[in-house]
């Protein structure tokens, strides 16, 4: 699964799990385009990227705005040349509480980051790839995106619309040899995490005892977020496009097998 000399763009590659997919594709030897709206931290991710023998380049761009994107994109491909892989990794929390209480320009906000955020992205690297007839798509999904997650409406209901327009895009592109995947990371320490527990009884006891757990364990090893990014973004998954796979998942097995066509769909087909 080796990347060596691949252009890779981040969003949200500043921090969190962006950072850490950005980390472990640069250790594999990809050339990593890191774009995010803060400039110390994006200064921060690309001299940790570089110290340990990485390529990085930086760009501040809002992923709610596609120009800004298509100029990041465009600065990068003088760079590096075409992009490869897209991993879309920008994201907020957004508003925690009952949605009766939520302001609806937050909700608003939210979607704007999350779905049109990813929107954006593929827009802008899309033309090349399918000049080219080759790339790879890679979306973050997150918690809510299969399953109902009260007083998280924002997040969950952005998420879920992620993973549906991850599944339209990979029947649109399929012709062109282009994959477009999502990945759903597991429980895994950011500063959502710290968010979650600060909104105390807002978010309902269960997001802060899993919060809290996550907080002490670190949740799911980067290691194995990086592994199953690698796998998407690899010519080992060619044949696998429109899923949504859990980092629990035994995604592995997919390597040479045929699915089910709604099989690790939002729709989740299960054995009886």
């Amino acid at each position: 699964m080796s990347l060596k000399n691949k252009a890779v763009l981040i969003t949200g590659g500043s921090r969190g799990i962006g950072k850490r997919l950005a980390l472990g594709f640069a250790a594999d030897g990809a050339r990593v385009c890191l774009l995010a709206r803060s400039k110390a931290e994006l200064d921060l991710a690309k001299l940790e990227i570089e110290h340990a023998g990485g390529v990085a380049l930086r760009v501040r761009a809002d992923v709610r705005d596609r120009e800004q994107i298509c100029a990041a994109v465009d600065r990068m491909r003088v760079e590096f040349g075409a992009v490869d892989v897209m991993i879309a990794a920008a994201a907020v929390q957004g508003p925690i509480g009952p949605l009766v209480e939520i302001d609806p320009r937050l909700w608003a906000e939210t979607v704007e980051v999350n779905l049109m955020g990813v929107v954006h992205a593929c827009q802008a690297v899309l033309p090349q790839m399918i000049e080219r007839r080759s790339g790879k798509i890679i979306v973050i999904s997150g918690g809510g995106a299969a399953y109902a997650r009260p007083n998280f409406s924002a997040y969950a209901a952005s998420k879920a619309a992620v993973v549906r327009l991850v599944e339209t895009l990979a029947e649109e592109v399929r012709d062109c040899n282009i994959q477009v995947n999502c990945m759903a990371p597991g429980g895994t320490y950011t500063s959502m995490t710290d968010e979650i527990i600060r909104a105390g009884e807002k978010a309902g006891q269960k997001e802060i005892d899993d919060a809290q757990q996550v907080r002490m364990t670190g949740g799911v090893a980067p290691a194995k977020q990086v592994e199953l990014a690698k796998f998407l973004a690899s010519d080992l998954s060619n044949h696998i496009s429109g899923k949504l796979i859990h980092v629990s998942d035994d995604w592995k097995k997919l390597r040479d097998s045929n699915m089910h066509a709604e099989a690790y769909t939002l729709r989740r087909v299960q054995k009886v």
